[in-house]
Parts: C-alpha cells; structure tokens; sequence
C-alpha cells in the first residue's frame, strides 16, 4: 500500500511539475536563419487565420506567423504590413521572428510577432481554409 501511495504521490508531483512549467509564459523561439526568413518584398499572399496567427506564401516559401498577443485589429482591412527590427540593409525588409518584428495594418497599432516558422504546403492549405481574411499580391513592408 506504501508502494502505491508513494507511485501516486510521484505522478501527482511530476504532473503538477508540468501544470507549472506550461504557465511560465511562451516557450522561447529562435528565428529563423536569413536565407529562411520572409523576404517582404516576395509575399504573394497572406492569410489571418486567427487574432494570434497568419501564414503568408513567398514563392514556395510558406510561413506560419504566430503573434505574442491577440491582435483582432489585423482582421480590418486594408493590407498587412510587416516590420523589421533589423537597421542593416541586407536584412531590411526581412521577418525572421526576431525580437522587434512586427505587423499591423495601416491605422493600427502594431502587433508583436512571437516567431515565425516554415510549413509545408498541405499545412499552408488546411490553415487558408480556416482564414478570417486573404490578400493575395504584394503585401507593403518597412
């Protein structure tokens, strides 16, 4: 009965263990490499899947955008504008899910961007078909 008591006890320990650690706030991110990161200039579209999330395609390029924050704004038009934190003109015009990265749309205020990944095209497609909005074209960037 001790055994069991004491197997119990571990279990309850090592799952309060994990409760905590999941609410010490957002797993941290490395950004992605520059030859990997979204070249502004080659968005073809871009989606808003949800208040904290949209994909954007550059060629075969796909990303997911995932925010720090809920951002409802991003789903009033017009256009989404990506900024980098970079002041070095080779990464200009670059989000890689850095530190600094933003997006809004005009007349919004910015919203921070947590990280940014690639994903595959099947992925790209399931998530464009739960978007809140679409934008094909070129999406401004500063």
């Amino acid at each position: 009965m001790k055994t069991i008591a004491i197997a119990m006890l571990l279990v309850l320990s090592t799952g309060t263990a994990s409760a905590l650690r999941a609410s010490d706030g957002p797993v941290p991110h490395a950004p992605l490499r520059n030859a990997d990161c979204i070249d502004t200039s080659q968005i073809n579209d871009w989606h808003i899947v949800s208040d904290r999330t949209a994909i954007v395609r550059t060629g075969p390029k796909r990303y997911l955008v995932t925010l720090q924050s809920s951002c409802p704004q991003l789903s009033h038009p017009p256009g989404l504008i990506f900024h980098s934190r970079s002041n070095a003109m080779a990464d200009q015009g670059k989000i890689c899910g850095g530190i600094g990265e933003t997006v809004y749309t005009r007349g919004q205020p910015a919203c921070a961007i947590q990280s940014v990944s690639i994903i595959d095209k099947a992925r790209f497609d399931q998530l464009t078909s739960d978007a809140k909005r679409y934008k094909g074209g070129n999406a401004p960037a500063h």
